[in-house]
Protein backbone atom coordinates (compact mmCIF):
# COMPACT_ATOMS: atom_id res chain seq x y z
CA UNK A 1 0.00 0.00 0.00
CA UNK A 2 1.35 3.41 -1.00
CA UNK A 3 2.20 5.55 2.06
CA UNK A 4 0.37 8.82 2.56
CA UNK A 5 2.21 11.36 4.71
CA UNK A 6 0.78 14.35 6.53
CA UNK A 7 2.35 17.51 7.91
CA UNK A 8 0.83 20.54 9.59
CA UNK A 9 -0.27 22.03 6.24
CA UNK A 10 0.36 19.35 3.60
CA UNK A 11 -0.58 15.89 2.42
CA UNK A 12 1.98 13.87 0.49
CA UNK A 13 0.00 11.32 -1.48
CA UNK A 14 0.16 8.93 -4.41
CA UNK A 15 0.09 10.61 -7.80
CA UNK A 16 -2.83 9.26 -9.83
CA UNK A 17 -3.94 9.58 -13.44
CA UNK A 18 -6.37 12.39 -12.53
CA UNK A 19 -3.32 14.47 -11.54
CA UNK A 20 -1.92 14.38 -15.09
CA UNK A 21 -3.08 17.91 -15.98
CA UNK A 22 -1.45 19.44 -12.91
CA UNK A 23 1.77 17.45 -13.43
CA UNK A 24 1.88 18.62 -17.06
CA UNK A 25 1.33 22.22 -15.95
CA UNK A 26 4.08 22.01 -13.34
CA UNK A 27 6.66 20.27 -15.50
CA UNK A 28 6.13 22.46 -18.53
CA UNK A 29 6.71 25.66 -16.52
CA UNK A 30 10.05 27.26 -17.43
CA UNK A 31 10.56 28.57 -13.89
CA UNK A 32 10.07 25.10 -12.38
CA UNK A 33 12.36 23.44 -14.91
CA UNK A 34 15.13 26.05 -14.85
CA UNK A 35 17.21 23.96 -12.44
CA UNK A 36 15.56 20.57 -12.77
CA UNK A 37 17.61 18.91 -15.53
CA UNK A 38 14.54 17.73 -17.39
CA UNK A 39 12.89 18.59 -20.68
CA UNK A 40 9.45 20.13 -20.60
CA UNK A 41 6.60 17.64 -20.59
CA UNK A 42 4.46 17.97 -23.68
CA UNK A 43 1.25 15.94 -23.46
CA UNK A 44 -1.26 14.37 -21.11
CA UNK A 45 -0.48 10.95 -22.60
CA UNK A 46 3.23 11.42 -21.84
CA UNK A 47 2.37 12.34 -18.23
CA UNK A 48 0.01 9.36 -17.84
CA UNK A 49 2.90 7.11 -18.90
CA UNK A 50 5.17 8.76 -16.32
CA UNK A 51 2.54 8.26 -13.62
CA UNK A 52 2.37 4.54 -14.50
CA UNK A 53 6.17 4.43 -14.23
CA UNK A 54 5.93 6.00 -10.76
CA UNK A 55 3.61 3.17 -9.66
CA UNK A 56 5.80 0.49 -11.25
CA UNK A 57 8.95 2.03 -9.73
CA UNK A 58 7.37 2.00 -6.28
CA UNK A 59 6.26 -1.63 -6.63
CA UNK A 60 9.81 -2.57 -7.67
CA UNK A 61 11.35 -0.51 -4.83
CA UNK A 62 13.28 1.74 -7.22
CA UNK A 63 11.56 5.05 -6.51
CA UNK A 64 8.73 6.73 -4.68
CA UNK A 65 7.06 9.94 -5.86
CA UNK A 66 4.41 11.79 -3.91
CA UNK A 67 2.13 14.57 -5.03
CA UNK A 68 2.16 17.51 -2.62
CA UNK A 69 -1.18 19.10 -1.85
CA UNK A 70 -2.42 21.61 0.67
CA UNK A 71 -4.77 20.08 3.23
CA UNK A 72 -7.59 22.43 2.28
CA UNK A 73 -7.34 21.77 -1.48
CA UNK A 74 -6.96 18.55 -3.50
CA UNK A 75 -5.01 20.27 -6.29
CA UNK A 76 -1.32 19.40 -6.39
CA UNK A 77 1.16 22.17 -5.66
CA UNK A 78 4.18 20.05 -6.55
CA UNK A 79 5.94 16.71 -6.22
CA UNK A 80 8.58 15.15 -4.01
CA UNK A 81 10.21 11.76 -3.94
CA UNK A 82 13.16 9.46 -3.88
CA UNK A 83 14.86 7.92 -6.88
CA UNK A 84 18.00 5.85 -7.33
CA UNK A 85 16.71 3.91 -4.35
CA UNK A 86 19.01 1.09 -3.24
CA UNK A 87 17.80 -1.13 -0.41
CA UNK A 88 21.14 -2.94 -0.45
CA UNK A 89 23.11 0.26 0.09
CA UNK A 90 20.40 1.92 2.23
CA UNK A 91 20.32 5.10 0.15
CA UNK A 92 18.34 7.20 -2.31
CA UNK A 93 18.37 10.67 -3.83
CA UNK A 94 15.60 13.17 -3.13
CA UNK A 95 14.04 15.53 -5.66
CA UNK A 96 11.19 18.00 -5.37
CA UNK A 97 9.43 20.70 -7.38
CA UNK A 98 6.71 23.19 -6.52
CA UNK A 99 4.66 25.57 -8.63
CA UNK A 100 6.26 29.04 -8.41
CA UNK A 101 3.21 30.54 -6.69
CA UNK A 102 3.96 28.23 -3.75
CA UNK A 103 7.67 29.09 -3.44
CA UNK A 104 8.98 30.86 -0.33
CA UNK A 105 6.09 29.77 1.90
CA UNK A 106 7.90 26.94 3.67
CA UNK A 107 6.00 24.18 1.85
CA UNK A 108 9.11 22.64 0.29
CA UNK A 109 10.93 22.61 3.64
CA UNK A 110 7.91 20.99 5.29
CA UNK A 111 7.61 18.35 2.54
CA UNK A 112 11.37 17.59 2.50
CA UNK A 113 11.44 17.24 6.28
CA UNK A 114 8.53 14.77 6.21
CA UNK A 115 9.96 12.79 3.28
CA UNK A 116 13.42 12.42 4.83
CA UNK A 117 11.85 11.36 8.13
CA UNK A 118 9.95 8.65 6.23
CA UNK A 119 13.09 7.68 4.32
CA UNK A 120 15.16 7.20 7.47
CA UNK A 121 12.51 5.68 9.74
CA UNK A 122 10.35 3.60 7.39
CA UNK A 123 12.55 2.84 4.39
CA UNK A 124 15.63 2.40 6.59
CA UNK A 125 17.87 4.62 4.47
CA UNK A 126 21.21 5.53 5.98
CA UNK A 127 21.95 8.21 3.36
CA UNK A 128 19.76 10.58 1.38
CA UNK A 129 21.48 12.51 -1.36
CA UNK A 130 20.55 15.47 -3.54
CA UNK A 131 21.95 16.78 -6.81
CA UNK A 132 21.47 20.54 -7.14
CA UNK A 133 22.38 23.02 -9.88
CA UNK A 134 25.04 25.37 -8.48
CA UNK A 135 22.82 28.35 -9.40
CA UNK A 136 19.78 27.04 -7.49
CA UNK A 137 20.16 29.18 -4.38
CA UNK A 138 16.66 28.35 -3.11
CA UNK A 139 17.27 24.61 -3.08
CA UNK A 140 20.76 25.04 -1.65
CA UNK A 141 19.31 27.07 1.23
CA UNK A 142 16.53 24.54 1.83
CA UNK A 143 18.89 21.55 1.92
CA UNK A 144 21.25 23.36 4.28
CA UNK A 145 18.34 24.34 6.54
CA UNK A 146 17.24 20.71 6.98
CA UNK A 147 20.80 19.50 7.65
CA UNK A 148 22.22 18.35 4.32
CA UNK A 149 25.99 18.79 3.85
CA UNK A 150 27.64 19.76 0.59
CA UNK A 151 30.07 17.06 -0.51
CA UNK A 152 31.40 18.44 -3.76
CA UNK A 153 30.83 19.56 -7.32
CA UNK A 154 29.97 17.46 -10.35
CA UNK A 155 31.27 19.38 -13.35
CA UNK A 156 28.91 19.69 -16.34
CA UNK A 157 26.80 16.95 -14.78
CA UNK A 158 23.32 17.91 -16.04
CA UNK A 159 22.09 19.49 -19.24
CA UNK A 160 19.24 21.96 -19.40
CA UNK A 161 18.22 23.19 -22.85
CA UNK A 162 21.36 21.58 -24.31
CA UNK A 163 23.64 23.57 -22.00
CA UNK A 164 25.83 21.70 -19.50
CA UNK A 165 25.61 22.79 -15.87
CA UNK A 166 27.71 22.05 -12.82
CA UNK A 167 25.85 20.61 -9.85
CA UNK A 168 26.56 20.22 -6.18
CA UNK A 169 26.22 16.90 -4.38
CA UNK A 170 24.56 17.10 -0.98
CA UNK A 171 23.90 14.34 1.53
CA UNK A 172 22.25 13.76 4.86
CA UNK A 173 23.08 10.71 6.95
CA UNK A 174 20.56 9.14 9.29
CA UNK A 175 22.72 9.85 12.35
CA UNK A 176 22.95 13.54 11.41
CA UNK A 177 19.23 14.10 10.80
CA UNK A 178 17.31 16.26 13.25
CA UNK A 179 13.98 14.54 12.83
Amino acid sequence: MFPELETKRLILRKIVENDAGEILECFSDEDVLRYYGQKSLESIDQVKGIIKNFSKGYEEKQLIKWGIQLKENEKLIGTIGFQEWSAEHKKANISYALFPEHWNKGYATEAVHEAISYGFHELQYNRIGAIVFTQNSGSIALLSKVGFKKEGTLREYLYQNNIPFDTYVYSLLCGEAKI
